[in-house]
């Protein structure tokens, strides 16, 4: 153990012959190392600047609106849908007046829209109402008469009347026995009716004189729907009845 003695007391011990053991010096305690610098934070980015919105187009120039130009309306005869009726035409005007049956009676006036007013027994639905005509023996008569109903069509106007119009004249120029209306636009037009065909085909029709009409199917409708053919020629037979029976005994 080390004693703890002063100056003095160590100098008398010394002279006394006694080696006094003495703790080497303290060495001086290190100095603290220096403490790690902490880590710093990663410099904060700084938020880029939102983007400044592009500079507005100036509006576009206004584009000039072309006036409406007010158009003159059509004649009644123009109209979209309107019906034009054809003058009369004789089918078989080579037919002897002298092998003409009496029960056909005067003349017979038969009433249909065609395609070709022209030529009313041209193409398909014209021959079928050839064949309709010679069943019913009336190309044995010189006075079977057509007259075709038309629509109007761009280009120059067609020769025709309105349908009440021409059909009065035709009657007072042909005085009929009978009248055949075939199909629903001709009936429709010329008894002034909005029955649909089935109604307007179940009896006897009057025009506007009193001349007898019967309504029938369009022979154009006959191609589509051969199956109708049977309805149509009981038509024509009851029509030929009717004559038969107005014929001077």
């Amino acid at each position: 153990m080390s004693l703890e003695l002063d100056a003095r007391q160590r100098a008398m011990l010394q002279e006394m012959g006694v080696t006094v053991w003495t703790a080497p010096p303290a060495r001086p305690a290190p100095a603290p190392a220096p403490a790690a610098a902490a880590p710093q934070p990663p410099p904060m980015r700084t938020q880029a600047p939102a983007p400044t919105a592009p500079p507005a187009r100036p509006p576009a120039p206004a584009v000039p609106v072309a006036p409406v130009v007010q158009t003159a309306p059509k004649a009644p005869g123009a109209a979209t849908g309107a019906l034009l009726l054809h003058p009369p035409q004789a089918l078989y005007p080579q037919a002897d007046p002298a092998a003409t049956p009496p029960e056909l009676g005067g003349a017979w006036l038969i009433v249909l829209e065609s395609l070709t007013p022209e030529q009313p027994l041209a193409g398909d639905s014209g021959r079928l109402l050839d064949n309709m005509l010679r069943a019913m023996r009336l190309h044995h008569h010189p006075r079977a008469f057509v007259a075709t109903l038309s629509r109007p069509t761009a280009g120059p106007p067609a020769a025709g009347l309105e349908p009440a119009t021409g059909l009065q004249q035709a009657l007072a120029a042909l005085r009929p026995a009978m009248v055949l209306l075939l199909g629903l636009a001709p009936a429709r037009a010329l008894l002034d009716s909005r029955e649909p065909l089935g109604l307007l085909r179940a009896g006897a029709q009057r025009l506007a004189d009193g001349t007898p009409a019967v309504v029938s199917y369009d022979p154009a409708y006959l191609l589509r729907a051969p199956g109708a053919k049977a309805a149509a020629w009981a038509d024509l037979c009851h029509a030929l009845a009717l004559v038969r029976q107005a014929a001077p005994g």
